[in-house]
């Protein structure tokens, strides 16, 4: 019952996530709590994942040619995931750490731009808001663009939308653009096992929204003002990035649902659909078209002298 409390009080969080995601990283939870040992998790489904998601990590930290830095995001996003390898290990990205290599990316003379590979189903609103702003402040320092690639949904979707531009795969997903919180009552389940909690508190709200009691109307009504604002800046930050209304946002763009390729480009969710291989063949074009910024100011002289 020790480990279905924790999981309760995992779940008060508000999250930017998949719904059907936060069962799994919920499992790995208990399982942690549990104690139990690494080498038991073997051939887990998600310590496999895991393996798989460090060596494309790994893979994509190195710059390709070009002055083009790859930036993985890949896994559920944190604000410090990455520095509790034991609950989300390799199969997160810390909003922190991000943050710090883009900024280290940023500040690189031998970077012209940089790609955002985004690979996740979202994970929890801390620290997004901050990082999604980060991102749009450097668009004016170097193009930054995001893809797909081949799932970008919730809070990393939030991120995606920062970017210049972004861009899905033929056979990927993106939106869920939406928050949620549970509470889970495990009241009658102790009671039945002879438990009986008393909460010992100061502060009027102190305990508010516990496991150990059904949830009150006020309870309640509070958790849904937490979502409401998260969910408010949410909305906005992707109509800042995408150039569009609020309104578009809320009523359109899937409301809350991932949606494909296709569907997710007709709601202009993002700026068009092509592989990996592809945007990073655009953005080479498009790095060899800037290279001769002299010649193009020396014509747009000309053009000037010829005027007057």
């Amino acid at each position: 019952m020790n480990h279905q409390l924790l999981v309760a009080e995992f779940l008060t969080t508000p999250w930017a996530l998949m719904p059907e995601r936060l069962n799994a990283l919920a499992g790995v939870v208990t399982r942690w709590s549990a104690g139990v040992p690494a080498e038991a998790q073997t051939m887990d489904r998600i310590q496999a994942d895991r393996m798989i998601r460090e060596s494309r990590r790994q893979a994509a930290a190195v710059q390709s040619s070009g002055g083009i830095a790859l930036l993985p995001l890949y896994g559920v996003v944190t604000q410090r995931g990455n520095m509790v390898d034991d609950v989300s290990g390799p199969g997160s990205t810390s909003t922190q750490q991000f943050s710090s290599a883009l900024r280290q990316l940023l500040a690189d003379d031998t970077v012209g731009q940089i790609l955002i590979d985004i690979d996740s189903p979202g994970g929890s609103v801390y620290g997004v808001a901050e990082l999604a702003d980060e991102i749009q402040s450097a668009r004016s320092q170097k193009p930054i663009v995001a893809v797909a690639n081949s799932l970008a949904a919730s809070a990393a979707y939030w991120i995606g939308c920062s970017a210049s531009e972004f861009y899905v795969t033929p056979g990927g997903e993106v939106g869920s653009i939406g928050v949620w919180q549970a509470h889970q009552d495990y009241s009658q389940a102790l009671e039945e096992s002879g438990v009986k909690t008393t909460l010992i508190s100061a502060g009027k709200f102190k305990v508010e929204g516990n496991p150990y009691s059904p949830l009150d109307a006020d309870a309640q009504s509070f958790m849904q003002s937490r979502v409401d604002d998260y969910y408010a800046a949410f909305t906005k930050s992707v109509a800042r990035g995408r150039g569009v209304s609020v309104a578009q946002v809320r009523e359109g763009m899937g409301q809350g649902r991932v949606l494909g390729a296709d569907a997710a480009l007709a709601q202009s969710m993002v700026d068009g659909v092509a592989t990996f291989d592809d945007v990073l063949k655009k953005m080479r074009r498009d790095a060899k078209q800037q290279t001769r910024p002299g010649a193009s100011r020396l014509k747009q002289a000309k053009d000037a002298l010829a005027l007057l």
